[in-house]
């Protein structure tokens, strides 16, 4: 394990790094960046009310588009955790013309309630801008990769997998934008999916309201886990 978790480490450092490098690289640069803050109301694995932190990075160069994305969920009841969760995703996209372009991306993942210590998976594939419209767009890609995971009980499993994602972005109004983003990782043994349907409305300049609901379902989990996991969240974002 300790060896997997070394080389998790460096791929995630080199994508970290990767993204750094953008900073001292000629041409033109653009960055930008949020962050949220809100209540989460869950149900399935756990019952109960916590708060939901995210902050995601980009950074557009020339052909490149560098993305990085953390988020956090944790709950104490009574000086007791019963919610733990951290993502931090590393992804990295190279544009071959206005609509196509190539992406690697890697995720990893530590949910103490999961029934695994950790997930981690790395994929590379390409992507399209299916549609490209000033008020909508959609994209869609297609990878293939591995998932390495650790169990509670320290079970270690290893698979390749594909992936397959949709991202779905409507402004409805000059305020307000709705979001949809589907993906699903098919492994060899387990397949997880994911969807995430968001409405953001403008406070301000740099200050929204945005409201998410997430349905995750996992087709393969250990025994007294749930299959499916949804979470309600209301959050304040801001952009910079």
């Amino acid at each position: 394990m300790k060896m997997k978790m070394n080389k998790l480490s460096i791929a995630l450092f080199g994508s970290l790094a990767l993204a750094g490098s953008a900073m001292a690289e000629g041409g033109s640069s653009e960055w930008a960046g949020e962050a949220e803050l809100g209540i989460v109301s869950t149900d399935g694995n756990t019952e109960t009310q916590t708060i939901s932190a995210k902050a995601k990075a980009s950074n557009e160069r020339d052909k490149w588009k560098h993305e990085l994305g953390l988020e956090a969920l944790n709950t104490e009841d009574k000086d007791v955790t019963t919610a733990e969760r951290y993502t931090l995703t590393g992804k990295s996209n190279y544009k071959m013309t206005a609509r196509d372009y190539l992406f690697g991306i890697i995720t990893y993942d530590d949910d103490r309630f999961s029934g695994y210590n950790w997930r981690a998976s790395e994929f590379v594939g390409y992507g399209r801008h299916v549609i490209a419209e000033e008020d909508l767009t959609l994209d869609l890609e297609a990878g293939i990769g591995a998932r390495q995971s650790e169990l509670d009980s320290g079970v270690d499993q290893d698979e390749g997998a594909i992936r397959l994602a949709g991202n779905l972005g409507w402004k409805i109004s000059d305020t307000s934008k709705f979001t949809e983003e589907l993906s699903s990782e098919i492994g060899e043994d387990v397949t997880i999916s994911k969807s995430v349907t968001g409405l953001k409305t403008q406070i301000n300049g740099s200050l929204a309201m945005k409201v998410t609901y997430t349905v995750k379902h996992v087709s393969e989990v250990p025994a007294t886990i749930e299959k499916v996991d949804r979470e309600t969240a209301v959050t304040l974002v801001y952009s910079f």
